[in-house]
């Protein structure tokens, strides 16, 4: 190897001659703080996935009432019906693949297999859409007793019922059912026939048995329909088998004012009632109501709650953990011991004290609001003096208070925009913590936000909680919102707090 003072001189050139290279411009563009938060954002993809979910759920609160509402606009105390509790989820899209299509297996008894096959004989529509198991003897049972698998239609099974209508709606009735061809009034029932007990179904129109059953001759039904009283004024589509001698309504009133009792399929009489075909994509609750929009108000409802609450403990806890962290000693010596004194008060004693003596001259959400801020921003209050602790001491600040700054300046404009990125962290993981704790206090009853214009996550959870062993679709949907929501927003905090600080990266892990 040469020696390195051998090597002449015309070997070396300048590699900047006659220039300034700290006067050069760096090569690559400028990046941002908010650009460098959004790519290590990007690179967290559970967040990324996470912010997707959280999208979607929040264009479902907003977005779905308001097409829900074009179609309901008729329906009175929101989107309650006229009886049709409790059906399955259905969609139009794949109910002709027999799959969501409001069906589905139950067993039943001879007796109540032989009443739904009389009810399809009067109305022609499929009720057990298909039998799975034909007339089978159940082990301990009675060898007399025969059972049906079968595939139950939940909404042609919703049956008939009794309707008194005002003269006007039975003849607007009639007229609809010349123009449409459904059969909306059927004729009205002798009840002389039928065991008391079962004098007020309406499905019952036959000779029946003490159990509901129908009474067979000469392997036919044995009818029991009324055809003697008062004309009745029908003038309409009549049933197979009626020589026009048959009643269709039972009428009452005075001659100026006449009702007309009369019996209707649920089914037909949703149609004319609403103008479209019933058909609920995640089904209705215990009284009627559409899940699918009631959930879409109920997320809206919870969304903006927590967002709002959200935002006022950060704004009060922002102010006092700033005066805190700043001024220290005997102002933060106090004020931490009155932080200790309110974070020791149970948040159910508060909010049960609230609701009781405060709900009912303010309202249950304002006096709910009231209890989560009370307590609410001693989290965030901590979070941000322990940030300007942090900063309060670094060098470009005490340059500041070199240069002239007054602590305001200091405050709002060198300390607490560094600390921002953990606060707005901690806002975000906030929005969770609230929509869980409202569920939780209204399922347990002790806020009531259950009503015909509004409600929440947690009513709907508490409202479904009786049925959830036979009808779990009315639970499920609420359930099934709440833990994407809990799970999406912690995921995407995360990812939020990595993004703003790096240096924290992986510190729940």
């Amino acid at each position: 190897m040469d020696n390195i003072y051998d090597i002449p001189n015309e070997k070396f050139e300048f590699a900047e001659n006659g220039a300034s290279i700290n006067e050069q411009k760096l090569p690559t563009k400028r990046i941002s703080f908010a650009r460098d938060v959004f790519r290590r954002f990007c690179k967290n993809r559970s967040s990324v996935i996470a912010a997707v979910i959280i999208v979607l759920l929040v264009a479902f609160a907003v977005f779905v009432p308001f097409f829900a509402s074009t179609s309901y606009t008729s329906v009175p105390e929101d989107t309650r019906y006229l009886e049709y509790k409790q059906l399955l989820p259905k969609s139009k899209l794949f109910s002709p693949l027999g799959i969501w299509d409001g069906t589905s297996k139950k067993t039943l008894n001879r007796d109540s297999y032989n009443y739904w096959r009389a009810f399809e004989a009067e109305t022609d529509s499929a009720v057990i859409k298909e039998v799975y198991r034909d007339a089978y003897k159940s082990e301990g049972s009675p060898s007399s007793t025969l059972y049906y698998d079968v595939k139950f239609d939940s909404y042609t099974g919703n049956g008939m019922t009794f309707l008194v209508l005002t003269e006007e709606e039975f003849l607007d009735i009639q007229a609809w059912q010349k123009e449409s061809g459904l059969q909306v009034i059927y004729p009205a029932v002798d009840t002389s026939n039928i065991p008391s007990q079962h004098a007020s179904d309406a499905n019952i129109y036959y000779h029946a048995t003490r159990t509901g059953a129908p009474l067979y001759s000469g392997g036919e039904i044995q009818t029991s329909y009324l055809s003697s009283g008062p004309e009745d004024g029908y003038d309409s589509l009549r049933i197979d088998g009626d020589d026009g001698s048959y009643r269709y309504a039972k009428v009452g009133g005075t001659a100026d004012s006449k009702s007309y009792t009369v019996r209707v399929y649920k089914y037909n009489y949703f149609i004319y009632r609403y103008g479209f075909e019933p058909s609920f994509l995640l089904g209705t609750t215990e009284v009627g109501q559409d899940i699918l929009s009631r959930l879409a108000s109920a997320a809206r409802f919870s969304l903006i709650f927590a967002v709002c609450i959200s935002a006022v403990n950060l704004f009060i806890g922002a102010i006092i953990g700033a005066l805190e962290g700043y001024y220290g000693g005997t102002f933060d010596l106090i004020m931490e011991r009155v932080l200790d004194i309110l974070g020791g008060v149970p948040t159910m004693v508060v909010m049960a004290l609230f609701q009781l003596y405060l709900a009912s001259r303010v309202g249950p959400v304002l006096s709910m609001a009231f209890a989560f801020i009370l307590t609410g921003w001693i989290g965030m209050a901590s979070r941000t003096r322990m940030q300007f602790y942090r900063y309060k001491r670094q060098e470009y600040v005490l340059a500041a208070r070199t240069l002239g700054a007054g602590d305001k300046r200091l405050m709002f404009r060198h300390i607490f925009p560094n600390a921002i990125g953990t606060l707005i962290t901690g806002s975000v993981l906030t929005i969770p913590g609230v929509i869980f704790s409202e569920s939780s206090l209204t399922y347990l009853g002790i806020v009531n936000l259950n009503s015909s214009t509004m409600t929440s996550v947690g009513t709907m959870l508490a409202n479904g909680r009786s049925t959830y062993t036979t009808f779990p679709h009315i639970i499920f949907f609420p359930a099934l919102f709440l833990a994407l929501l809990e799970i999406s927003f912690n995921l995407f905090g995360n990812g939020l707090r990595d993004a703003f600080n790096p240096s924290l990266k992986g510190a729940d892990d």
